[in-house]
Formats: structure tokens, sequence, C-alpha cells
């Protein structure tokens, strides 16, 4: 995937902030995402892009001049080096937790009350040592409405090329 796809997976209906946010792309891996990302948040904000690994980011487009800071940080079992976040990216990620339930309350603890989450999932609920912990469209929804999230919307969706899934964009708002 280029940046290109991954921005076009990021923007359809999707409304963006008009004043400076900070956000957390978890498990950013080389940051295409995080980049992605920064295509609609206004100049002076912060994406903490975190990784397993000490993130190495490609250097890619980004136009408004987003501060992107990479953090080492295994975010399923370390605590969390931010707080106040106005939003929290995950593209590919969320499939490598096990307690959903559990997570999605650790994310709350780090978020405004105000805040919204974008998630980038294959859409499938079969495991395979890749995507052990899969979360389909379908199940998200039934994952994030319990939780207090007024809005699970998909975004877009693009065929895999890792086989014959499909894989999907999706914003989750929590409104105050």
């Amino acid at each position: 995937m280029n940046l290109n796809e991954a921005v076009g997976l990021l923007s359809p209906q999707q409304e963006w902030p008009e004043q400076a946010t900070r956000w957390a792309d978890l498990g950013c891996g080389s940051g295409l995402f995080t980049y992605a990302l920064a295509q609609f948040l206004p100049q002076g904000s912060t994406i903490y892009a975190a990784d397993k690994a000490m993130p190495a980011l490609k250097p890619l487009a980004n136009p408004n001049k987003v501060n992107i800071e990479p953090v080492r940080l295994d975010f399923i079992r370390e605590d969390w080096p931010f707080r106040d976040l106005d939003g929290i990216l995950m593209a590919n990620s969320l499939h490598y937790v096990a307690d959903k339930p559990g997570f999605i309350q650790k994310l709350q603890s780090c978020l405004k009350p105000a805040h919204q989450l974008i998630l980038v999932e294959y859409d499938t609920e079969v495991g395979n040592p890749w995507v052990p912990y899969p979360v389909s469209f379908n199940r998200l929804s039934d994952l994030m409405i319990p939780a207090g999230y007024e809005a699970v919307r998909k975004l877009a969706e693009r065929p895999s090329v890792f086989g014959p899934r499909m894989i999907y964009s999706a914003s989750a708002a929590k409104c105050i």
C-alpha cells in the first residue's frame, strides 16, 4: 500500500478538526498511516507514532507540517506516556489485542471525553498467525457501542493484497 491508498482509506466522509489536535498512532510500523493522518490534521497538531520497536519512520509527505514524535511502546502491555489525546489511530494493530473490551477501557483513560478512534482492519472473523484476533466491521460495532461510542461508521474499504478479504477503515466517536 502506498501513501495515496492509505489517505484514501482515511478520507471518505470524515470530518477533520480545524484547530491543532493531539493523536497517537498505535502500532505505527513504518508510519504509512501516521503520514496519511497527518494529511488531514492542521498545522500545530502532534501525532505520537508508537510501535514495539522504536519506529523507523519513512519520510513521507507532511504538507501541514504536523509534529510526528516516534515513541517506543508496546501499546498492549506498557503504560502510555500520553494523556488528553483528541484521537487514536490503529491501522492493522487492533487485531493483536486479545482482550478488546479491556483495551477499549485503557484507550479511554488517555483520551479527552470527546474523542475519535480511527481503525483500519481486515474484515474477517477468522484468525491466522498474522491476524491473531481479528475484528470484522460488524464485530467492531458490537464492541464499540456498549463502550459508549455514539457512532461507528465504515469510512472505506478495499481489497487486501493478502488474499480474498477486504480491508476496511472505520471511525468511532464519543461526543460530550
